[in-house]
């Protein structure tokens, strides 16, 4: 009797601590609590006591953080917007980790060409006509025929995007992430005229559905990323409503949402298009351009010409502050009438002496002047625009970007994505291969915390 009441007794303990097992290993705080993962469209990111450096090399802690594969397609909107680009795919992957006080992201892309000359500057003396100037830009982006052959070749750029849902303010974000904001061809009357005229708008814009609707867009441009340290970041942006689709034919072709942070509805509207709210000012940041108007031999017609060169550059993609502020960089302080520069130390640049600043190669090469000048200038992102530390590395084959934001930033404006909670979060990503607007597009992806 006593065995058999021992044996009840070890019986029961034995259930118990069974069940107690049990319930523990279902706790959020266990190991086994892993996010169950469509591999398509799911971005696991990894909890690590191990920040990764962003130095655009793959530290062994990336190692433990699974690939999402990414194939992103260059949609056809209609239109002929993305003519020539339309059906592109683009290889890449994202991996992600987060620790109590980031997010991490690494994004690898397979590229052949390195695109970080953008729209570079160059000399046509073809062009040095009448009132005019052949100083003039390369295109940025490729231009085709009515058959589709290839008319001249652009000079873009390599970029990544990441687009993120704020507050779940946008409910259409939920099933269409990037197409949520992308309203297309849009008939609207174009206030520009007196009086107005319908205009068919050839062109796209994003803005949101609603006035409390919000999209937090990650902007990064790899050639920007890629130059020096003090431009080691991802450029913060947010979509917003911007008058909105009510009154949109009112607002006419100005109707953008797409804004750096930091800035707002200033409560005025614009006079040129009714109804559209103006905004507050951004400090001078990002690419800016490197571009002025000067008159030719300083009473003529009014032309543009650069602002800023680096004398025999070869392999410029920017001018940097730097390069500005150690006289590096000359400015133009004159233009003839035959094309001459006058720089700011008294120097000439006669660009008809040679052929450094031609194009001597055909409008269908991806050959531009040999001393072609940028024609942006780099400039460090600060204050809001600068949550996102970033950097960019070209290994000859591909980019390997790294980037990190805090997963709750200081922002008081409701224009960044909050992490904190560690929720699923829907997102986008889209890729630029040097291209202006046209890009590729990966929508209906999930990021998900492995607690």
């Amino acid at each position: 009797m006593k065995l058999l009441k021992t044996k009840y007794i070890w019986v029961i303990a034995t259930l118990l601590l069974s069940i107690g097992y049990f319930v523990s290993c279902t706790k959020d705080n266990q190991v086994l609590d892993i996010p169950q993962v469509n591999s398509a469209t799911d971005l696991v990111s990894l909890k690590t006591s191990t920040p990764p450096t962003i130095d655009g090399v793959v530290d062994a802690e990336w190692g433990n953080a699974t690939k999402l594969e990414l194939l992103p397609t260059v949609p056809d909107p209609g239109n002929g917007l993305f003519a020539g680009y339309s059906g592109q795919q683009y290889v890449a992957s994202i991996r992600s980790m987060y620790d109590a006080q980031n997010i991490y992201f690494l994004v690898e892309i397979q590229d052949a060409t390195k695109s970080t000359k953008v729209a570079p500057w160059y000399f046509n003396p073809q062009a040095n006509v009448a009132d005019k100037t052949g100083w003039t830009k390369e295109p940025s982006s490729d231009s085709y025929d009515v058959n589709g052959i290839l008319a001249r070749a652009g000079w873009g750029e390599d970029r990544i995007a990441m687009l993120w849902n704020v507050d779940n303010s946008t409910p259409k974000f939920i099933s269409q992430t990037c197409y949520s904001s992308c309203h297309i061809f849009t008939p609207y009357l174009d206030y520009s005229k007196d009086p107005a005229v319908m205009n068919a708008n050839a062109s796209g814009n994003h803005y949101t559905n609603g006035v409390s609707e919000k999209i937090d867009m990650w902007w990064g441009r790899l050639g920007y990323m890629s130059q020096d340290p003090s431009l080691h970041f991802m450029d913060d942006n947010y979509q917003d409503w911007a008058g909105g689709p009510t009154v949109y034919n009112l607002t006419g072709g100005n109707a953008n949402g797409r804004h750096v942070d930091g800035i707002v509805p200033d409560g005025t509207k614009s006079k040129t298009w009714p109804y559209r709210p103006n905004y507050t000012s951004s400090p001078t940041q990002g690419e800016v351009s490197n571009s002025q108007s000067l008159k030719l031999d300083g009473t003529g017609a009014s032309v543009s010409v650069p602002i800023w060169i680096i004398p025999n550059s070869t392999d410029a993609d920017y001018i940097l502050v730097s390069d500005t502020a150690s006289a590096k960089a000359k400015k133009v302080m004159e233009v003839s009438s035959t094309g001459v520069l006058t720089l700011s130390d008294g120097s000439t640049i006669d660009p008809t002496v040679g052929t450094d600043y031609l194009r001597t190669s055909s409008a269908t090469s991806s050959v531009t002047a040999r001393n072609s000048i940028p024609s942006y200038i780099a400039v460090p992102l600060i204050g809001e625009r600068a949550d996102i530390t970033a950097t960019a590395v070209y290994s000859g084959s591909g980019w390997t970007v790294e980037y990190k934001r805090a997963l709750k930033t200081n922002d008081v404006l409701k224009q960044d994505v909050d992490f904190s909670s560690l929720q699923d979060q829907v997102f986008g990503v889209a890729i630029w291969n040097n291209s202006n607007y046209q890009h590729a597009i990966q929508p209906n992806l999930v990021l998900k915390f492995q607690k």
